[in-house]
């Protein structure tokens, strides 16, 4: 499959469903809507020729191996051989590539275990740095920075290391800003009266042209959009239970915990009255930070057992600017960033129409051209399909 294509995909699963909640809450989930008694599929138990990652959750798997192509800077045929119809087969060993990342997994987990006492102390990351190839000479910076910025920038280490000192429940609460952000988005009467929204617009790619969109959202955490491919519709939906994923010439997906977690947290962002009841607390941080030409409040979304939630209000107008959340992997985290812009009022209700997703492998823009709220949507959009 060509790059462009795959590239496409990924945006096709990416679009809404912005995985990344964390596996933590993913497994608490996963494990609440098994019947009593039954344990979680592990990796071996539903894939083939696996020889290390055999007993981590099957859902972690897919995870995983985008948190290794994101480290190396690759994509999956870096490893996996192809047929003649151009289709990976996942389960050869044809290529060297893939015999050598099993030899690394063991490496960086047995380098964990002996050295950091079983924590998490590398990862492919950690020597990769987007490359396949990990450089052991020092590169030199283009440029020189001077003595002032330098002081500037230890500073500004300096006070970011104390920040992490800090516990996060020790933080004062974010109630404050979480009012403002309401408020400024037209307050909670006028937001607890919208119930659906409908929108159409464009995926921007950094390859290609504009994709048309539609996204079909429903209170509090149903969501469908629907790409308009060249072969076919890339579906990716999420109707506050089950999740898919849909593109042309592949078997319908369904949605992982994972996978579930994370699309419902990107509905609710779009339904900020049901966004704050996500996290067990949110915390303010105690500095700011700066997102292009804004200043910022930052608020940690706090979880039992997984990496906080970063949002970023404006401290200006206190509309959200950027989400950060992340998804653990048997390897370590991948990082989401959801920057939302270009705020429109409609029916009394201010929506972001321009979002900007973006991870390690790449980012893409939906642009939304026409928004309508309350207007009747087709049950049928909600229901998952029959594979």
């Amino acid at each position: 499959m060509p790059t462009t294509a795959r590239r496409l995909g990924t945006v096709g699963v990416l679009a809404l469903a912005l995985v990344a909640l964390g596996s933590s809450r993913a497994r608490l989930a996963h494990s609440q809507t098994l019947p009593a008694g039954a344990a979680l599929q592990t990796a071996a138990e539903k894939y083939k020729n696996l020889q290390v990652l055999k007993d981590i959750p099957a859902d972690e798997l897919i995870p995983s191996m985008q948190f290794i192509a994101a480290s190396l800077g690759v994509e999956c045929d870096f490893c996996h051989v192809a047929d003649q119809s151009n289709r990976l087969q996942f389960d050869k060993d044809d290529k060297d590539e893939k015999k050598t990342a099993r030899l690394m997994m063991k490496m960086m987990f047995n380098i964990n275990k002996n050295e950091f006492d079983g924590k998490r102390g590398v990862t492919c990351n950690t020597c990769h740095r987007g490359s396949p190839h990990p450089q052991p000479i020092p590169a030199i910076p283009e440029g020189t920075a001077q003595p002032a910025a330098m002081e500037a920038m230890h500073e500004h280490e300096h006070e970011h290391e104390h920040e992490h000192d800090v516990e996060p429940e020790s933080l004062p609460s974010a109630a404050p800003v979480v009012a403002k952000y309401i408020q400024a988005l037209g307050g909670a009467d006028a937001l607890g009266k919208v119930t659906t929204r409908v929108e159409q617009g464009k995926a921007l790619t950094p390859e290609g042209p504009p994709i048309p969109i539609a996204i079909y959202t429903r209170t509090p955490d149903q969501r469908v959009s629907i790409m308009q491919m060249p072969k076919g519709d890339s579906v990716t939906a999420y109707n506050g239970q089950a999740g898919w994923i849909a593109f042309p010439g592949r078997p319908l997906r369904e949605m992982s915990a994972a996978d579930r977690q994370a699309a419902r947290l990107d509905a609710e962002a779009f339904y900020p009255l049901h966004l704050q009841h996500e996290f067990t607390e949110l915390k303010l941080e105690e500095h700011g930070e700066k997102i292009g030409d804004h200043q910022a409040d930052v608020v940690l979304g706090l979880s039992q057992g997984q990496p906080p939630v970063k949002l970023y209000f404006d401290k200006q107008s206190g509309l959200l600017l950027r989400m950060v959340h992340y998804t653990d992997t048997a390897f370590g985290l991948n990082p989401t960033q959801v920057d939302f812009a270009d705020y429109r009022e409609v029916a009394g209700v201010k929506t972001p129409y321009r979002w900007t997703i973006a991870r390690p492998s790449g980012a893409f823009t939906i642009q939304v051209d026409k928004a309508e709220q309350n207007v009747a949507i087709d049950a049928e959009r909600f229901v998952e399909p029959k594979p």
